[in-house]
């Protein structure tokens, strides 16, 4: 077996490797698998096509119009061979469909060539040389690994940064090995080992990607679900994991501050003036919040009025956030609802060393209600129709 016989055997090899890879690839649709077995399958049969050329030349026992069939079939199926590197981007664009034209163009300019001997011409040895039009040939050959260059750019640009560099690698790589192979004085034969390595490394590449996006996907998920709709707070959810995670932590930090917060009268607001002011309350109440705390703690939302605050602070730190929150309330006005008030109370890790972190924010709910008993107390308002609100 000739060194050259042995690479393609190998390349095949590969190509088959990469068949039973992506059949075992739960997160390729049957599309996409589809596409890349037709790509595989175009770079074996290019190389056999290629492969045969070389095995043929200068054997006479064989009739040279056959030589002349297979060098056809070479020069038809090797830019097809890195077309289908582009065409499986999936990015249906005009570089796309110029690519096409072209490889059309090819073709039909080979099979023309077939017969007039303009392509390929064979002696009397059943030896095989370029025709007068070859070098249309190697123009239209690098065109298209032009246009397969502007493809790979194009292609670069969904993925994130940081995976621009071996994309663009992988491109070079496969330019490379065609330009020794054509370019460059010498029988190399490059191309399709070049070709077979940059198809499997834009499988490794598009392996990668999928997870990439599968775990951001994950992230987008993940936030929405600790995001809440109405204020962009925290959320539900992402309160009852944080406890959990203070809880399995042992002890609570010492410097850990809770904070409770309500809003008084919401319940009167929405009977009154409507849930679309209630909602724009709840909105006040959330931004006087941030503002309070100056988005250095964690702030959730968690029920219709009431928020929770978890943030490192000194004793007198919570003060000042405290009487900050009641300022911003006292500030705020709203297109509906006119006016905003909060009841809001605080428990410190430091005074409580045994307790858990949902024993904490019961220590801060007490707080909270003996602000908001004195809020009613000093308004005269009706307790028994609140409502906790």
């Amino acid at each position: 077996m000739s060194y050259y016989t042995s690479i393609i055997v190998l390349s095949w090899l590969a190509l088959g490797v990469l068949s039973v890879l992506i059949r075992e690839n739960g997160r390729l649709s049957k599309s996409d698998k589809r596409l890349l077995y037709l790509t595989y399958a175009l770079i074996a049969i290019s190389a056999l096509a290629e492969w045969c050329g070389v095995q043929l030349d200068g054997r006479m026992d064989l009739p040279g119009w056959f030589l002349v069939v297979v060098k056809t079939t070479d020069y038809i199926l090797t830019p097809m061979a890195g077309g289908a590197l582009v065409v499986q981007m999936r990015l249906k664009n005009r570089w796309q469909n110029a690519i096409m034209g072209i490889l059309a163009f090819n073709a039909l300019l080979q099979v023309i060539c077939l017969f007039t001997g303009w392509m390929v011409v064979v002696d009397e040895t059943h030896h095989y040389f370029h025709g007068p039009l070859y070098g249309l040939y190697l123009g239209l050959c690098l065109t298209i690994i032009v246009l397969i260059i502007i493809e790979f750019i194009l292609y670069g640009r969904s993925f994130r940064k940081q995976n621009h560099r071996s994309l663009y690698a992988i491109m070079m790589l496969v330019v490379a090995g065609i330009v020794i192979q054509e370019a460059l004085p010498g029988d190399n034969r490059t191309s399709y080992i070049a070709l077979t390595l940059g198809a499997a490394l834009m499988f490794i590449h598009y392996s990668e990607f999928s997870q990439l996006a599968m775990d951001d996907t994950v992230i987008e998920q993940q936030m929405k679900i600790d995001t809440d709709v109405l204020t962009g707070l925290l959320s539900r959810n992402a309160y009852s994991r944080a406890l959990k995670e203070l809880d399995e932590a042992g002890t609570l930090p010492e410097d850990l501050a809770a904070f409770t917060i309500d809003i008084n009268g919401l319940k009167q607001v929405n009977d009154r003036l409507g849930h679309e002011a209630g909602d724009e309350l709840i909105r006040g109440a959330a931004t006087c919040i941030t503002r309070a705390i100056r988005a250095s703690g964690r702030c959730y939302r968690t029920g219709g009025d009431e928020f929770v605050i978890l943030m490192p602070m000194s004793r007198e730190e919570a003060e000042d956030v405290l009487s900050s929150m009641v300022e911003e309330a006292k500030r705020w006005r709203g297109e509906k609802a006119k006016s905003l008030s909060l009841s809001a109370g605080y428990a410190l890790a430091e005074d409580y060393e045994s307790l858990s972190a949902e024993g904490l924010i019961r220590e801060s709910d007490k707080a909270m209600y003996k602000a908001k008993d004195a809020y009613y107390r000093n308004t005269d308002r009706d307790r028994r129709n609140r409502h906790r609100s």
